[in-house]
């Protein structure tokens, strides 16, 4: 089959090389002029300094990428992502199945992607959505490492196609799912305790509060889940529970690292400078909070990390503050 992806970092770059060597035919579109000529001439992810299979193809023209497929894997930020889909719109002549695997929730509507997606394209323009998400690093995938991820869609026969789109057997395992809103959830959600995760070791703490973190994190993405009434099913499988392992626990993630930057004394700013690629969790955790209190919802990491985040409360004070609660039952 054929796919055109829409953003060319390495998480783009990945999920083609799984495409690539389950034999479909890719072609990759980005706005930056030396992304695509790193793939196309040297075969490469600059962003890694990986090779990639050499059969797939770049552009910086949108409408040969539109018109080239219809299947659209969006890898793009949710910051960016209303521009990118009204881009598409004059080249759509028929009706596309889209897939997201960027993991993020809009701050000011608390909209998932799917919702953004319904609310931008029409039945004429978009006739599915799938959501693939996971714990699953760019890094290990590009390099064909083991990595289990879930296809979900509100239609079972949308979230099948693309699992036996992605289904490697020999290093990507794909599950399907038709609880869309459970699993954007949990990978738009773990990327707040995976900025924290990032915040407390950059404080010096050790594995002990990280399994803390991790745990009281999960009761809080439960809180969320049950507000907004998603499956508790999805919040412990792949892109709940175990996406939320991968990012909490790995140097790989960009959310860990920017927390880590803010553990270690620099601002917010000066993260996001420092920063390659994309930190989602800034805005999850905005979206979030906001959430919490339109909900009344008891969410202290959350609540913290805002803190830290846009109050400019240093991190020892917001963990002191964390640690002083009132004693409560688990």
């Amino acid at each position: 089959m054929k796919v055109s992806v829409i953003g060319g970092g390495s998480w783009g770059l990945g999920l083609s090389k799984v495409l690539s060597d389950n034999h479909h035919q890719v072609l990759v579109y980005d706005v930056d002029d030396k992304i695509v000529e790193k793939i196309n001439t040297l075969h490469v992810c600059i962003q890694l300094n990986e090779f990639i299979p050499e059969d797939i193809r770049a552009t910086n023209n949108l409408q040969e990428a539109v018109e080239y497929s219809d299947i659209l894997l969006f890898v793009v930020p949710t910051k960016v992502l209303r521009q990118a889909i009204h881009s598409i719109k004059p080249w759509i002549r028929q009706p596309k199945l889209i897939i997201n695997a960027a993991k993020g929730i809009e701050p000011e509507s608390f909209l998932r992607v799917s919702e953004i997606f319904e609310e931008c394209l029409t039945a004429q323009e978009m006739k599915g959505f799938v959501a693939l998400s996971g714990p699953s690093h760019a890094e290990e995938v590009i390099r064909g490492l083991v990595t289990s991820v879930t296809a979900a869609s509100d239609q079972e026969i949308y979230a099948k196609e693309v699992q036996k789109l992605f289904h490697n057997a020999h290093y990507f395992r794909v599950y399907s799912s038709t609880d869309t809103m459970g699993i954007e959830l949990g990978g738009a959600l773990k990327n707040i305790f995976a900025l924290a995760a990032g915040v407390i070791r950059g404080q010096g703490l050790g594995d002990n509060a990280s399994a803390a973190l991790m745990t009281r994190g999960l009761v809080e993405m439960a809180k969320i889940y049950d507000a907004l009434g998603a499956s508790k099913e999805s919040l412990m499988g792949l892109s709940g529970v175990g996406d939320l392992i991968v990012t909490c626990s790995s140097e790989h993630s960009r959310n860990f690292q920017a927390g880590l930057k803010i553990g270690r004394g620099k601002d917010l700013n000066e993260t996001l400078d420092s920063m390659t690629m994309v930190v989602e969790g800034i805005r999850t955790c905005e979206a979030a909070y906001y959430l919490s209190r339109d909900k009344n919802l008891d969410t202290p990491i959350i609540d913290a990390l805002f803190d830290v985040l846009f109050n400019r409360v240093e991190p020892k004070k917001a963990l002191e503050i964390l640690l002083s609660r009132a004693l409560k039952a688990e």
